[in-house]
């Protein structure tokens, strides 16, 4: 008897043993399916104007075009002369790739798949959808009368 008494307890031990352990393991599977379903609400910072810098900014001199931060997202800024500039969401329509500017060409240009795009945004060449975005650009001037900073915000 005493061995059926031993041999019983071992059963039980070993079942509750089991199913904890099948019970932690489908645990540990549910749990991160469940997080990634359900991700936690981040509020999303509103941002409706940046400084971009200054008018005399080396990468703007040099290269034409600076990639500015708007929020989260990036937004491309072109200078296409002395005193004009221009900005547009800085990701093609196509796949979100970052787009630069092409100085050369005056062009702006995505190189993921060769998306081609104008100085007014529009789709020139290659596969993307739609035009980019527009976005307001000022020149906010100090007290010498020559613009100082460029301001991009929605337009």
């Amino acid at each position: 008897m005493a061995d059926s008494e031993g041999a019983s307890g071992r059963r039980r031990f070993l079942t509750w043993f089991l199913g904890t352990s099948a019970g932690a393991l489908m645990a540990a599977i549910a749990y991160p399916v469940a997080r990634f379903v359900s991700p936690p609400e981040v509020p999303e910072a509103s941002t409706n104007q940046v400084e971009a810098g200054p008018t005399n900014d080396p990468e703007l001199l040099e290269k034409g075009f600076k990639i500015v931060r708007f929020g989260a997202d990036p937004v491309i800024l072109v200078r296409v002369s002395e005193t004009e500039y221009r900005a547009f969401a800085g990701t093609c329509t196509h796949l979100d790739c970052i787009v630069e500017f092409q100085k050369d060409k005056q062009r702006i240009w995505c190189n993921c798949h060769n998306g081609d795009y104008n100085l007014h945004g529009q789709v020139v060449a290659g596969p993307p959808p739609k035009p980019l975005e527009p976005f307001k650009v000022d020149l906010v001037f100090k007290g010498s009368g020559q613009p100082q900073t460029i301001v991009v915000s929605r337009a």
